[in-house]
């Protein structure tokens, strides 16, 4: 079998069978699609001509272009997910990828904002005007529930409960999780909804936040506002969607949340990739001990 072929086979499987989000079959796509353009260099066309050595070949050219040791590892892991499916499927008799190891990462800590940043942030939207009422609603559940910008742009009116307080939402996988809402934004929320999505609502949508066109707001256009209103909060750090659901986490541990809690409602599947806010949380800790308790210095 021709490599593009199985790649486009395989791509199928991915996003039918293993359902997993457009986000990450793209993901997918883009790793296998340089190591389709590196094999077409080395004249490699059939996956049965693929060994170990060409893996190695082009981890090591990934290296050279300087490509961060995440991106790296992410490729290998595709790769490693790619052939793993051939084996299963008898494509392969044998898995070129066993005996070749992740790079090392390091462990980044995510840059998070201050309770002071967020309010002035939060504060930032017009409520006088409809756009500033889904601006204001979106940037507080954002916040709120420490949702993926995905998720909240995809999150339907039905999915929000605001006499219990909570959402709904589909996450990673396609994995339903359910995640409380904070006071200020149900009541942001309500305030949208009873004054402001109806000159929104165009197309009679389900979804809950939408464009001047009346669809969905996507991700690229909500980072553009978000990035607006940080100019506007002269906040300086590099801001993004996913800083916001970083600080949310962040700020419930540095409170006394239970890890398991912040983990069910991030959506995390390992308890490992929460742990890297406690991190966080120990700074603040220390710098706070630092900074009050009287033989500290």
């Amino acid at each position: 079998m021709e490599l593009d072929a199985a790649i486009g086979l395989y791509l199928d499987f991915i996003k039918v069978e293993r359902n997993l989000a457009p986000n990450s079959v793209e993901a997918y796509a883009r790793d296998l699609t340089r190591l389709s353009r590196f094999c077409a260099k080395q004249q490699v066309v059939e996956i049965a001509a693929m060994d170990t050595p060409l893996l190695l070949e082009h981890l090591i050219g990934l290296s050279r272009a300087k490509l961060s040791a995440r991106t790296q590892a992410r490729a290998l892991v595709t790769i490693r997910g790619f052939f793993k499916h051939l084996c299963r499927e008898r494509h392969v008799v044998r898995d070129p990828c066993i005996g070749i190891d992740l790079p090392k990462l390091g462990r980044k800590l995510p840059e998070v904002l201050s309770l002071n940043e967020v309010e002035t942030l939060l504060a930032q939207p017009d409520r006088k005007t409809p756009r500033g009422r889904r601006d204001a609603a979106m940037l507080e559940v954002l916040y709120a529930t420490g949702l993926r910008v995905t998720e909240l742009c995809q999150l339907k009116v039905s999915e929000v409960n605001l006499r219990r307080g909570v959402l709904i939402t589909l996450g990673k996988g396609r994995k339903e999780r359910l995640v409380p809402m904070g006071t200020v934004a149900l009541e942001l929320v309500q305030e949208y909804l009873d004054t402001a999505r109806e000159g929104f609502d165009k197309k009679r949508s389900e979804f809950l936040f939408l464009s001047a066109r009346g669809t969905p707001l996507t991700r690229q256009g909500f980072w553009k506002l978000l990035k607006g209103y940080a100019r506007q909060a002269s906040i300086n750090k590099n801001i993004s969607p996913h800083k916001l659901r970083h600080s949310f986490a962040t700020h419930l541990l540095e409170r006394g949340a239970d890890l398991r809690a912040v983990q069910a409602m991030l959506g995390h599947a390992d308890i490992s990739t929460t742990q890297i806010y406690t991190h966080v949380s120990r700074q603040h800790i220390v710098e706070n001990y630092l900074k009050h308790h009287p033989r500290a210095r």
